[in-house]
C-alpha cells in the first residue's frame, strides 16, 4: 500500500510539472518559424526543401542500363526484349516512392560494347550504375561498364544468362573492384540494389558544420577527397547572433511542444528548456544560412560553458527533421551518420558501450536519444525530459527505443576502414546508472571478441535495421575495409 501511494504522489507531482511547464510556454501551440520547417510533434510539418532524408541538394543520378542480345539462346531464343524491359519498368512503378528521390539519368537497353562507348560522356558524373541482365552474350556490355571504374550495380534474376560465371571470377579481379551482383527474383531488391549508391551521393552532397575553436584541417581535407563531403568550422559568434535573433514565441512554441509531448518533465526546469529550444531553433537558422546537412558541436570541449544552452534538443530536433545533430564535434560519427541516413532514411544514435559478456550484449548508451529513429515522417518514441547525467545540467530527451528492432552499429576508421556489428534490442534499461538514452543489444558476434577488439574510439552510431549487407556494397563501392569488430 505505502508502495502504491508513493506512484501516485509521483505521478501527481508530474503531472503538476507538466501543467506548470505548458504554461510557462504556450501550451504545446504550433508556431512556424518562417522559411524554415518545424517539426511539430503528432502536428504537421512544413514543406521541406530535404530531397530525401540527409540530402537537400539534388537527386541521386543512377544509370539504368538494361543488357540484352536479340535471338540470345538463353533464356529463350525468342525472348522479347520490350516485353522484358516493360516487365522491370512494372516493378520499378511499384517502388516508386522508396525510390522518389533517384533520378535515372541514363535509360537505355545495350547490346555491345560499342553501345556502352557511345554513352560515356552521359555516363559521368552518375553516383552508379545499375545494370540489369536480361540475356546471354552481354559479357562485353558487362566489361565495358565495369572499365568506366562507375559503382556498378548487376541485378539478375534466375535464367538471365550464364554471365555469373565469369562475374564470380571479375569480381576477384582489378577490373570488378567496383562491381556487386544481386542474383534473385525478388524485384524489391531493385531498391536495395540503388541504396549504396543513395549513400554516395549523400556524402559527397552533405556539409558537416563544426561548431568549435578549431577543426582538423587535414581530416577535412581526406574525407573531401575521398567521399566529397564538405566540413566547415563556425564560430560561436555566429551562433550566438542567431540565438539572439529567434523570436520569443517561436521559442516558447518549440518549448511547449517538447514539455507537452514528453511522458515526465524530470530535473530541467522551465527556463532550461526555453534556452535550449532557442538555441535549436537557431541550429535551425545555421544550416538553412549553410545550405548544411550536419551540424556538430565541441559541447565538452571548446564550447562547453560558452553557449547559453547545451545542444541536446537542438541535436534532437535536427535528426528528427531528417538533417543530423551530432555530440562532442565527433566528426566520424557524423560522417557515419550521413553514410546510414543515405543507406535507410533514418538518423542515427551516437553512443559508446559498456559490456556484459554473461549475456553476449552491449549496451549502447549516451544522454541523447533521436525520437524519430523510424524515420523523419515516421511516429515518435516516447520520452522524458532530463538533465544530462554526468553534468546535473541542460536539458535533454532521454528516449525509450523499441525492443525487438535490430540495429546496425559502426564507425568510420579514418576513411578508409568501416568497423561494424549488428544485433538485436532486447532492453532499453531506465536506471540513473550510465548516461540517460541507453539500449541493450544482444549481439550476433561474441561481446568478448568485441571489447577485444575495440579501437577508433569510444563513440559508435547504432541506426535501426540490419544494414550489413548495404553496408558491404557501399564499402566495396569505394574501396573501404569492412570490419566485423564482434567476430
Amino acid at each position: 500500500m505505502q508502495a502504491q501511494n508513493i506512484g501516485k504522489d509521483r505521478a501527481v507531482e508530474q503531472a503538476i510539472r507538466r501543467r506548470e511547464f505548458l504554461q510557462a510556454t504556450v501550451g504545446g501551440t504550433l508556431v512556424c518559424l518562417h522559411g524554415s520547417r518545424v517539426l511539430a510533434f503528432g502536428g504537421e510539418r512544413e514543406a521541406s526543401r530535404l530531397v530525401s532524408a540527409g540530402c537537400r541538394r539534388s537527386k541521386v543520378k543512377v544509370a539504368r542500363i538494361y543488357m540484352g542480345v536479340p535471338r540470345a539462346h538463353y533464356p529463350n531464343p525468342a525472348i522479347d526484349l520490350g516485353a522484358e524491359m516493360a516487365r522491370y519498368q512494372a516493378e520499378f512503378a511499384k517502388l516508386k516512392e522508396e525510390l522518389s528521390d533517384v533520378d535515372f539519368v541514363v535509360d537505355e537497353l545495350v547490346g555491345s560494347a560499342e553501345q556502352v562507348k557511345s554513352l560515356k560522356d552521359r555516363l559521368e558524373g552518375v553516383d552508379g550504375i545499375l545494370a540489369i541482365h536480361l540475356t546471354l552474350w552481354t559479357m562485353p556490355v558487362m566489361k565495358e561498364l565495369l572499365a568506366l571504374g562507375i559503382p556498378t550495380m548487376i541485378f539478375a534474376v534466375p535464367y538471365s544468362g550464364h554471365e555469373w560465371y565469369d562475374l564470380s571470377a571479375i569480381r576477384r579481379d582489378k577490373l570488378g573492384e567496383r562491381l556487386e551482383c544481386l542474383l534473385t527474383k525478388d524485384y524489391k531488391q531493385l531498391a536495395v540494389a540503388i541504396r549504396p549508391f543513395r549513400a554516395i551521393h549523400h556524402l559527397r552532397e552533405a556539409k558537416v558544420l563544426n561548431l568549435a575553436t578549431a577543426s582538423p584541417a587535414e581530416y577535412h581535407a581526406e574525407v573531401k577527397a575521398k567521399f566529397g563531403t564538405e566540413i566547415k568550422l563556425v564560430t560561436r559568434e555566429r551562433v550566438l547572433d542567431l540565438y539572439n535573433s529567434v523570436s520569443d514565441p517561436d521559442v516558447r512554441a518549440e518549448a511547449g511542444r517538447w514539455t507537452k509531448n514528453a511522458v515526465a518533465i524530470v530535473e530541467p526546469s522551465a527556463e532550461e528548456i526555453l534556452k535550449s529550444s532557442r538555441l535549436a531553433l537557431a541550429f535551425q537558422k545555421l544550416l538553412d544560412e549553410e545550405d548544411g546537412t550536419v551540424l556538430t558541436a565541441d559541447c565538452y570541449g571548446s564550447m562547453y560553458h560558452q553557449l547559453p544552452a547545451y545542444p541536446c534538443i537542438g541535436f534532437t530536433r535536427l535528426n528528427d527533421l531528417g538533417f543530423g545533430g551530432i555530440c562532442q564535434s565527433d566528426l566520424p560519427c557524423a560522417m557515419v551518420h550521413i553514410l546510414f541516413q543515405g543507406l535507410c532514411g533514418r538518423p542515427g544514435f551516437v553512443c559508446n558501450p559498456t559490456f556484459d559478456f554473461a549475456t553476449n550484449s552491449a549496451t549502447l548508451i549516451h544522454c541523447l536519444g533521436s525520437t524519430r529513429m523510424d524515420g523523419p515522417d515516421q511516429p515518435a518514441a516516447p520520452y522524458k525530459l532530463r538533465s544530462i547525467m554526468e553534468r546535473e545540467e541542460g536539458a535533454v530527451p532521454q528516449v525509450r527505443m523499441r525492443i525487438g528492432e535490430r540495429v546496425t552499429t559502426g564507425i568510420l576508421a579514418g576513411t578508409s576502414a568501416m568497423r561494424h556489428f549488428t544485433g538485436q534490442i532486447v532492453d532499453t534499461p531506465d536506471t540513473d546508472r550510465g548516461c540517460r538514452t541507453k539500449i541493450t543489444v544482444k549481439l550476433d558476434g561474441d561481446a568478448e571478441k568485441l571489447w577485444q577488439n575495440w579501437t577508433a574510439g569510444i563513440h559508435r552510431v547504432s541506426c535501426y535495421g540490419d544494414l550489413a549487407k548495404e553496408l558491404a556494397y557501399f564499402c566495396r563501392f569505394k574501396g573501404i575495409t569492412l570490419i566485423n569488430e564482434a567476430v
